[in-house]
């Protein structure tokens, strides 16, 4: 590869990235309409970032199903006008020669509660009378006290729901997106089949590992079944549930292997978001070494996450093989040119400044031993 890895672009199947700097899924909660339907501020979010050279761009967690929502406020993809508007975003996102992708997901437990920061009353589970609904869930066990006991999933429910999987990533693909990632990490509802802390079930669904990785081996496997096998499918994880008695980064290395047979090629690693009480080891690059884990023991590509923020430190995460690729979330939204700021740092040479842009273009002045930056 070359020296400057970040910068390297990336096959997947038949997707051609332009390099490992990647756009994580990060919740807007930005859908005041209710309908899930992406609108101005989702064009602007995401299409800034595209402008600014990014190499992949994952769309925030877009629910399969209306109950399926962390909020009300969520993006959807379970119906054809979502679709028609994704595609709109989509377009604009190629246009800047950016891939992109899109997380789908079901909260499980974790749905119909009030984002923290869009209410003047205080967060917590959204009543019905505000246009909240009982969450579901493999188990009745709330998230936390404050939580409603979601409704334990009858078995004859689960293929349903696989389907909506199976129809949004259809949708997704009708609408231009390259990239399918499947949502399995943070409390959310596959995740919480995984765990046996949150997955008590003596059905088909609990128990072994198998089992309780059964309902996301089946939403892989249609997916893939749905949109062929030129577009690419990613599975986040959250490598450790971080209490004792939950998921292990050994547990995780296997269903990721597991997944990829069934149809995936890359596992996204984050960590935690399923039970409460526990104490993360958080600081830059703290979940890096689940991501090299995985990657070695399950022999998958991975992307690493987590408080990522320096492009020499990213750029020797992809050196020396702890990642295929990098997540930036807090820095694009800082700064969604990141990646033209990130080529200045590396000295990468990158051929996809957008013209209108080019007279801001930094240059590397070479002078004896010292190396500057004019602009």
């Amino acid at each position: 590869m070359s020296p400057i890895d970040l910068f390297t672009p990336m096959t997947i199947r038949g997707v051609e990235i332009r390099n490992r700097i990647w756009v994580p899924p990060m919740c807007q909660y930005s859908i005041r309409e209710r309908d899930g339907i992406p609108r101005k501020w989702h064009a602007v979010h995401l299409g800034s970032m595209a402008v600014g050279g990014v190499g992949l761009i994952m769309v925030e967690s877009t629910a399969v199903l209306p109950e399926g929502r962390i909020t009300v406020h969520d993006v959807g993809m379970w119906n054809d006008e979502q679709r028609h508007a994704w595609a709109e975003i989509v377009d604009f996102i190629v246009e800047q020669g950016a891939v992109a992708g899109i997380q789908l997901s079901h909260a499980g437990r974790k749905a119909s509660v009030r984002p923290d920061w869009n209410y003047a009353g205080a967060a917590g589970p959204m009543p019905e009378s505000e246009g909240g609904w009982l969450p579901v869930a493999p188990s009745a066990i709330p998230f936390d006290n404050d939580s409603l006991t979601p409704r334990e999933l009858d078995e004859s429910e689960i293929p349903s729901i696989v389907a909506a999987f199976r129809a949004a990533a259809r949708r997704s693909a009708d609408a231009g997106f390259s990239v399918i990632e499947i949502h399995a990490a943070h409390g959310y509802l596959l995740h919480e089949f995984l765990s046996p802390l949150s997955n008590t079930r003596t059905d088909e669904y609990g128990g072994s590992l198998e089992n309780r990785a059964r309902i996301l081996l089946s939403v892989v496997a249609e997916v893939r079944a749905e949109i062929g096998e030129d577009l690419a499918i990613f599975v986040r994880f959250s490598a450790t549930d971080w209490s004792d008695g939950g998921l292990t980064p050994e547990d995780v290395s296997t269903v990721a292997r597991w997944c990829q047979e069934a149809g995936s090629d890359m596992a996204d690693v984050s960590s935690g978001g399923n039970v409460i009480g526990v104490t993360i080891p958080t600081g830059p690059s703290y979940q890096v070494a689940f991501s090299e884990h995985i990657k070695n023991s399950a022999n998958v590509s991975t992307v690493a996450v987590g408080l990522i923020v320096d492009p020499v430190v990213a750029n020797e995460i992809v050196a020396t093989g702890q990642a295929d690729a990098v997540y930036f979330g807090r820095e694009h939204m800082r700064d969604p040119h990141f990646t033209f700021r990130a080529a200045t740092a590396l000295g990468a040479e990158m051929d996809y400044w957008p013209a209108q842009y080019l007279r801001s273009r930094p240059k590397r002045i070479v002078a004896g031993e010292s190396t500057k930056v004019a602009f």
